[in-house]
């Protein structure tokens, strides 16, 4: 083999390996009614925690929540939306009983809007029906 045999295959090699860990990234928030727009002094709370691999282009989470004024009207992943501002309803929950866990698979512009923080949780109430906790979405590599 020779040298610039292995130097090639050793930097596809290093590239392989970073690609790989950088495939893959914490997705979480607290879930709260402070931050929704706008704010409510409701005592509900809940966490979003998951996954997204950009290699495959999975989103997989699990969302809990207590304390809302009442049973979950609808529950959504929104974006693109910066803190503070509202945004459509992107995947949208067909489960609404607290743990939910699932998975969807984005678009690139999704995952992107995602990784870039543009995404954010919320939980509905018939009290609150423009949404009752809401958590702006932090990612990073895991």
């Amino acid at each position: 083999m020779t040298i610039k045999a292995i130097a090639a295959a050793a930097g596809l090699a290093l590239l392989t390996a970073g690609a790989a860990h950088a495939s893959m990234f914490n997705v979480t928030t607290t879930l709260k009614g402070s931050d929704e727009v706008p704010p409510n002094t409701t005592t509900g709370k809940g966490t979003v925690s998951g996954t997204l691999d950009t290699s495959t282009k999975a989103l997989t989470y699990t969302i809990t929540y207590a304390g809302v004024t009442g049973p979950a009207t609808a529950a959504h992943f929104h974006g693109p939306a910066a803190p503070g501002s509202n945004a459509p309803p992107v995947i949208t929950m067909t489960s609404l009983t607290s743990p939910i866990r699932g998975s969807a698979t984005l678009t690139d512009a999704q995952m992107n809007d995602l990784r870039n923080g543009k995404w954010y949780f919320n939980v509905h109430t018939a009290a609150h029906p423009g949404g009752e906790i809401r958590g702006q979405l932090n990612v990073a590599p895991k």
